[in-house]
């Protein structure tokens, strides 16, 4: 893995089923640039009902590489709080170790890299292990189109199928 390749690489991915499915944007920064910069600098943002963390799982077992989530949901209740900072947490952590041991990050670059993710949680959520699991494999994904050396076969299919592209917000034609 060559640091400065990866360094300000973006990731995405959705897994699961609405209301308990996962959408993950994610940015890849090298220690000690200005992407892992802005990182750190998104643990002060902190305003009502968006609140950014250190991923952990479970106290005191701080996620390697060090990771910043932030919420795209605000937390405007205690059931959407659980489910982001607990299930959507959890599977977050989850999905950056199963990255790590399968070589996504090598090992020896956990701490030579920050992650930083933003994650949709939707407040009908109803069921905390399909939230979990759902964020589990949409962070691995995320990661994985990160690290992805050439995206051109991706755009492609995307120009393609910009045309009849729609997505569940859009209520036109």
């Amino acid at each position: 893995m060559n640091l400065d390749d990866v360094d300000g690489r973006f990731g995405e991915a959705w897994a699961g089923t609405a209301p308990n499915g996962s959408h993950i944007n994610l940015v890849i920064g090298r220690r000690g640039s200005p992407t892992a910069a802005a990182a750190a600098a998104s643990m002060a943002d902190v305003r009502p009902g968006h609140s950014p963390l250190l991923l952990c799982l479970g106290a005191g077992n701080l996620v390697r590489p060090a990771t910043v989530v932030r919420n795209k949901t605000t937390i405007d209740s205690e059931h959407l709080g659980l489910l982001t900072w607990g299930a959507a947490q959890l599977g977050i952590g989850q999905g950056v170790c199963d990255a790590v041991e399968e070589g996504l990050i090598p090992l020896e670059h956990v701490d030579d890299v920050v992650l930083l993710v933003a994650v949709y949680v939707d407040g009908a959520g109803d069921d905390h292990t399909a939230v979990r699991e759902a964020n589990r494999s949409a962070t691995r994904a995320a990661i994985a189109d990160a690290l992805m050396p050439d995206h051109r076969e991706r755009a492609l299919e995307i120009l393609a199928s910009r045309e009849t592209a729609r997505n569940r917000f859009y209520r036109g034609d």
